[in-house]
C-alpha cells in the first residue's frame, strides 16, 4: 500500500490528509487524516488529482514514420515529466484512426506507454461512426493532416452521420483560410474571424446533431460570448484552452522566435491571451489542454506549426496559481477533474471512478506539485524525443515534486 500524507488539492476542496493506493489495483482505497506516517516525503508540497492532458499528438502509428519525433514511450517520459498521468491522443496520424480495425491497430501501440491513453478516433469527408464507444476529432480547416473538410456544406454532411457522438472540433473555417492565404504573416493568414465563424458553426453541428462537443485549443476572445451563451442554452460543449495560448501572444514575437512560435491556431492578441485566462479562471473554459506537437527544429525552421508543451504542464499550473491568482481548487478543475470527466467514459472498468478525485474508488495516479522551488527550462532536460521547449530559459515559480501513476511513484529528477 502507497500512503501519501499531505495537503490535497481536489476540485471542490483543498484539505490536510492522507490517500492511501492499493498498487495492486491502482486505485485509491481510502482519504483520511494524517498520522504523521507517509511512504513519500514531500514537504509542503500540494497533492493534486493526476492530472490530464486530453489534447497530444504522440506521432506513433502502424506505419512509424513519425517516430523520430515522438512515440508513445517518449509521450509517456515527457507526461511523467511534466505530473501529467493520462493523456488523450489525437488521428491526424499518416496511417489515421479512422475505421474500427486501424483504431485497434494504434491502440495496441499504446501499451508501451506508462500514463494511459485514450485515442481519438479520425472524422474525414468518407469516415462512418466506429462499431464501439471512442471520442471523435473533426478538423474543420487545413491544419498537419489530410483529416479536414474544404466547405461547412462539406462537413456537416458527414457529422450527419455521427449524432450522438462525442466529438472535438478544430475551429477554423476553410473558407476564411482560403481567402487568407496571401497574407504577410502566419497570424494573419489564419485571422481569429476564422476561429469565430467556425465556432459559430461547431456549436450548430453540435446543437442540431446532439453531439458531446468539445472546442479545442481556443485563442480568441471574440468567441467567448458564444460558448457562454451556448452553455446557457443548456448546448453540451466544453472548451479547452493551451499553454501557449495563455502565455504567449503576438506582442512576443520576433524575427528570431516567430517560426519557433508557429502554431494553428496562431497567437493572438495580448487582450485574448488575459481574456482566455479570466475565462479559464472564471469556469468557461473548461480544460488546461497542450495540444502537444512534438515538431523538431529543422521543421519548425521550415514552417511546421505546433510546440511541444507536455514536460512543462505541471510547472504551468504554478504559474497559474503563482501569476494569475488560481485557487489550488481551480487548477485541479481545470487539470484533473474536467479531463478525468471528458475521458471516463472511455475508460476499462478495471479504472473504477476513473480519474480526476482524490477519494476512494478513483485511479490512484496523483500529481504533486512544489509551488516553492522555482524550476528554469531547458531544453536538455526535456523528455520529449524532439528535444526542445518554448518556454527555453524561462523560471516558472514551481515545479513537479513527483508523479503517482496507479500508485507507483516516479520521482522528479
Amino acid at each position: 500500500m502507497l500512503r501519501v500524507e499531505g495537503m490535497i488539492a481536489n476540485h471542490d476542496r483543498v484539505f490536510e490528509g492522507a490517500v492511501e493506493i492499493d498498487p495492486a489495483s491502482g486505485l485509491i482505497v481510502s482519504v483520511g487524516s494524517k498520522t504523521g506516517k507517509s511512504d513519500l516525503d514531500i514537504g509542503d508540497a500540494l497533492i493534486f488529482p493526476g492530472f490530464g492532458d486530453i489534447h497530444i499528438h504522440a506521432r506513433e502509428d502502424a506505419g512509424g514514420t513519425q517516430m523520430y519525433k515522438e512515440d508513445f514511450v517518449t509521450t509517456s517520459d515527457a507526461a511523467l515529466h511534466g505530473g501529467v498521468t493520462h493523456v488523450a491522443d489525437m488521428p491526424n496520424n499518416p496511417i489515421a484512426p479512422v475505421d474500427d480495425a486501424r483504431y485497434a491497430e494504434k491502440e495496441k501501440l499504446t501499451a508501451k506507454s506508462v500514463v494511459h491513453v485514450t485515442l481519438y478516433a479520425g472524422i474525414g469527408p468518407e469516415t462512418e461512426p466506429l462499431q464501439r464507444h471512442v471520442p471523435y476529432k473533426a478538423f474543420m480547416g487545413p491544419s498537419v493532416g489530410d483529416l479536414f473538410f474544404a466547405s461547412q456544406e462539406q462537413l456537416e454532411g458527414v457529422i450527419a452521420r455521427y449524432r450522438g457522438r462525442n466529438v472535438s472540433f478544430h475551429c477554423e473555417d476553410p473558407v476564411i483560410l482560403q481567402e487568407s492565404k496571401g497574407a504577410a504573416t502566419h497570424e494573419a493568414r489564419r485571422p481569429a474571424r476564422a476561429e469565430i465563424t467556425a465556432t459559430e458553426f461547431a456549436l450548430y453541428l453540435i446543437e442540431k446533431y446532439e453531439l458531446q462537443g468539445k472546442l479545442c485549443h481556443y485563442s480568441t476572445e471574440g468567441g467567448l460570448q458564444k460558448i457562454a451563451a451556448a452553455k446557457n442554452r443548456g448546448v453540451r460543449v466544453t472548451a479547452e484552452v493551451t499553454p501557449h495560448h495563455l502565455f504567449f501572444d503576438e506582442t512576443m514575437l520576433t524575427e528570431e522566435n516567430r517560426l519557433a512560435l508557429q502554431m494553428n491556431p496562431p497567437l493572438r492578441g495580448s487582450a485574448d491571451r488575459l481574456a482566455l485566462i479570466e475565462a479559464l479562471r472564471g469556469g468557461l473554459l473548461d480544460y488546461v489542454a497542450t495540444d502537444h506537437a512534438p515538431h523538431t527544429l529543422e521543421e519548425k525552421a521550415h514552417g511546421v506549426s505546433g510546440v511541444p508543451l507536455l514536460d512543462t504542464y505541471g510547472a504551468f499550473a504554478t504559474w497559474l496559481i503563482r501569476e494569475h491568482r488560481f485557487s489550488a481548487g481551480d487548477v485541479a478543475r481545470v487539470c484533473a477533474y474536467n479531463p478525468g470527466r471528458f475521458v471516463k467514459e472511455f475508460l476499462p472498468s478495471s479504472f473504477g471512478e476513473g480519474y480526476g478525485v482524490v477519494a476512494p474508488g478513483y485511479v490512484g495516479s496523483l500529481t504533486i506539485l512544489d509551488l516553492d522551488s522555482p524550476w528554469t527550462v531547458r531544453s536538455e532536460e526535456m523528455r520529449t524525443k524532439c528535444a526542445w521547449s518554448p518556454f527555453e530559459g524561462f523560471t516558472f515559480p514551481g515545479r513537479v515534486r513527483a508523479t503517482v501513476v496507479h500508485g507507483k511513484v516516479y520521482p522528479a529528477s
